[in-house]
């Protein structure tokens, strides 16, 4: 497991830099890699853009599959509001609901852990 708990200030290069690490040595393929990678951009993006920053984070690789978990303080679940092809931004969430086999949200007042689960037999090639 690797993780960064309570963490004030997390840029979306050290969480990938800690996926990587957890991932090492796994076998993992290079496009499953970029999976996770950009589950973990797009999730890290998301609490620092839209919840005030990341108060915790862990990739676990689990016997069939890696979670992913990104914590932060906002207790507002996500969504993809609909928003116009010609607006940046606001496909994010989107994004990881396609790429995670299955996401799961904890929510109460001291905010949400999101987590994204990515099946190890697809990260095989």
């Amino acid at each position: 497991m690797a993780g960064v708990e309570r963490m004030s200030v997390l840029r979306c290069a050290d969480a990938r830099r800690v996926a990587r690490e957890a991932l090492a040595g796994l076998g993992v393929g290079q496009r499953a890699l970029d999976d996770v990678l950009t589950v973990v951009a797009e999730l890290v993006t998301n609490a620092i853009r839209h919840a005030g920053g990341v108060t915790g984070f862990r990739i676990r690789p689990l016997p069939e599959a890696v979670a992913i978990e990104v914590s932060d303080a906002s207790p507002l679940l996500p969504g993809s509001p609909g928003t116009p092809v010609s607006v940046p931004g606001g496909f994010g969430w989107l994004l990881v609901t396609k790429l995670a086999h299955r996401t799961e949200i904890r929510s109460g007042r001291e905010g949400k852990t999101i987590t994204a689960y990515l099946p190890l037999t697809a990260l095989a090639g």
